[in-house]
């Protein structure tokens, strides 16, 4: 059975670049490695993050994140069961939130600042489709789209 899981937590330490460069890193290999695909935006010492995959994995993986020190205030946004993958070719994509157009945010938010704590699950993950679709989302993996998942 996959699942899709969206959540949004503050950086420990938001002027340290090489914390997201970190996550980055680790979460494309343990994802690759557990048939997990997502993206990972960041900016502003916020992370937006979606995850798809096998429900026990991704269970797995957001009992991690909500440990990991490098995050704080995790909440979860949205948890459904899905029937295919929105985010499949990558093993985690990035979305830099302080470099996007104003317009995408005002179309889902109040502000012209992203705040994915004010808003629904299903606004936030709105927003990242609409990235998807605009090509705002680098870091595409090549074994992304070919993975072999064993659903539980």
């Amino acid at each position: 059975m996959l699942v899709r899981l969206l959540y949004v937590s503050r950086a420990q330490s938001p002027e340290a670049v090489n914390t997201t460069q970190s996550i980055l890193e680790s979460a494309r290999k343990y994802n690759l490695a557990n048939g997990i695909t997502g993206i990972l935006c960041f900016g502003g010492g916020l992370y937006l993050q979606a995850i798809e995959g096998g429900r026990t994995q991704i269970n797995v993986l957001y009992s991690h994140i909500v440990h990991d020190t490098r995050h704080r205030d995790v909440v979860l946004l949205d948890y459904q069961e899905i029937s295919e993958r929105r985010f499949g070719g990558w093993t985690m994509g990035q979305v830099n939130l302080a470099k996007l157009n104003t317009s995408i945010v005002l179309k889902y938010s109040g502000k012209p600042e992203l705040d994915p704590y004010s808003v629904s699950g299903i606004v936030s993950l709105a927003l990242l489709e609409e990235l998807m679709l605009t090509a705002s989302i680098i870091g595409r993996a090549e074994g992304a789209a070919n993975l072999k998942v064993f659903d539980t």
